[in-house]
């Protein structure tokens, strides 16, 4: 699965986007979260709030149950503001 990093998040993993293997036991964007906090220091401090970050399945906005089955790829950006 191809997933892509925007702004902070993207800084503390320190690229923008990679391919990935997920486990089996990875079916919603909270369980993505999860278990690329538990990857690295990196990941660990990019989701250390996790409700601070967002996620898109395939450019939509999606929430933490949101299942990741079928999507092509998942990006997390942090909140964003209107003007």
């Amino acid at each position: 699965m191809k997933l892509i990093y925007f702004a902070w998040v993207r800084e503390r993993v320190g690229k923008g986007e990679e391919e990935l293997d997920l486990p089996p036991d990875v079916v919603t964007v909270g369980d993505l979260i999860a278990w690329l906090a538990s990857r690295g220091e990196e990941y660990a401090y990019a989701f250390e709030k996790p409700m601070a970050v967002r996620a898109a399945l395939d450019k939509v906005h999606a929430g933490r149950g949101a299942a990741i089955a079928g999507a092509k790829e998942v990006a997390f950006f942090p909140p964003m503001t209107g003007g």
